[in-house]
């Protein structure tokens, strides 16, 4: 395949951590790798640079008019994109735009909307990838009051973002979600669902628009332990423990995950490996031990020494990367059946699924696996087959094929139209 000049959007990029930030930044890799030239534009953040070289990776970081009032954020080391185009993001990214005269352009959030002023027919292919709902979601997670959420209208949503966001904040966010979400159904080539769960949420087929399915991936690698000593490895319990790792939020189900643990008698140690939240809980069982922001090195050590992992969320998560890490890793997992989970985790082949928020339910799976060895190899087997279907070689040729193809066609238009307007 030609190389091509690709630009990849996104809010948030490492040091910040998070599944999306990590599928961006093994992206950039992986395309890197197979001999294209990357670029990444993202939000600058408290004390980072705004250039610097990831590798071959060029990170630009961009300032934004909305990026600057502190009040707006809760987290001040997580500035958003908004939900609309931020003027000072779009002249930057014109000017970057300019610099990098890229082929594809490769968002992954709101940061689209800043870009999306600027796209042009016969300019860069533009391509999104959705790892939310967003495209009918303000919160981007189709939950209501701490339950699923059966669907969008105008009232509700106005109300649910206004309970979450607060009064003023949250009507901008519906609003300019509701009226963004139109310009971008007009204005992306292609649409990227990380999950079927993704796809049908955001009513893709539905309204006729161009999309496939890819899932998320991990590195070719992802299962080679960094050299070298970590002393937060020395803090894990003796291996055989159960792991936990993500947002430690009632919406991923963790206080779940408690009262399931607390049902257990003579269970391993509990294990979890999280950014503390607001709704984070204080106190923990007996035998349950929290280690907070951990390197990605040091979780994958963690995977490799438990016994088996645990997704509990409520939420419907679009394609967990803790789930993938764990099965490349060699480990079976118990989640619950939400989002794109099911597309993940084969029940009774190499994990097991459950009902979201049913504590009992998954104090029995937990059971299940903790008692009987060979089940656990059975799946564990199993889930290191699937990750293999999970990894950069497999997923990112399909990513590739579809840069091919809206370069492609965007040049043609370009050409097209030069034709015409010569004399």
């Amino acid at each position: 395949m030609k190389p091509l000049r690709v630009m990849l959007l996104a809010q948030f990029y490492p040091p910040i951590i998070g599944g999306e930030e990590r599928h961006v930044r093994n992206l950039a890799q992986a395309l890197v790798k197979r001999g294209h030239q990357v670029s990444v534009a993202t939000l600058w953040q408290d004390g980072l640079a705004l250039f610097e070289y990831d590798g071959a990776i060029r990170v630009h970081r961009l300032r934004g008019v909305m990026q600057r009032p502190a009040m707006l954020f809760s987290d001040g080391g997580r500035r958003y994109a908004p939900p609309f185009p931020d003027p000072e993001l779009t002249l930057r990214l014109a000017g970057l735009l300019a610099r990098e005269n890229a082929d594809v352009i490769h968002a992954h959030n709101w940061l689209l909307h800043s870009y999306a002023p600027l796209k042009r027919p016969q300019g860069p292919g533009f391509v999104v990838t959705l790892h939310d709902l967003s495209l009918v979601c303000a919160q981007k997670n189709a939950m209501r009051q701490g339950a699923p959420c059966e669907g969008p209208a105008a009232a509700k949503c106005l109300r649910c973002a206004s309970d979450h966001y607060g009064i003023v904040k949250g009507g901008v966010t519906a609003a300019a979600n509701w009226a963004f979400a139109l310009l971008e159904r007009r204005v992306v080539d292609r649409f990227l669902a990380v999950s079927k769960a993704i796809a049908v949420g955001n009513r893709l087929e539905q309204s006729g628009m161009p999309f496939e399915v890819i899932p998320n991936f991990v590195a070719d690698d992802a299962a080679t332990l960094a050299a070298g000593d970590d002393e937060r490895i020395g803090l894990l319990p003796p291996d055989g423990f159960l792991l936990y790792v993500g947002d430690l939020r009632r919406l991923k189900g963790l206080d779940v995950l408690l009262d399931a643990y607390a049902m257990l008698r003579g269970a391993p140690p509990l294990v979890l490996i999280g950014r503390r939240c607001a709704d984070t809980p204080r106190a923990l069982p007996e035998n349950v031990t929290l280690f907070e922001s951990w390197p990605h090195s040091a979780v994958m050590q963690a995977w490799s020494r438990c016994l088996f992992g645990i997704a509990p969320s409520i939420l419907p998560e679009a394609c967990a990367s803790v789930v993938i890490e764990a099965m490349i890793m060699g480990k079976p997992i118990v989640a619950t059946a939400v989002g794109g989970t099911p597309d993940l985790i084969d029940h009774g082949s190499n994990g097991l699924l459950v009902r979201p928020g049913d504590a009992r339910a998954l104090c029995d799976a937990m059971r299940s696996l903790i008692v009987n060895a060979g089940l656990r190899e059975r799946m564990a087997a199993a889930a290191a087959v699937k990750a293999k279907g999970l990894t950069a070689s497999a997923v990112v040729p399909r990513i590739e094929q579809v840069y091919a193809e809206v370069a492609t066609r965007n040049r043609r238009a370009a050409r097209a139209r030069c034709e015409l307007a010569s004399p």
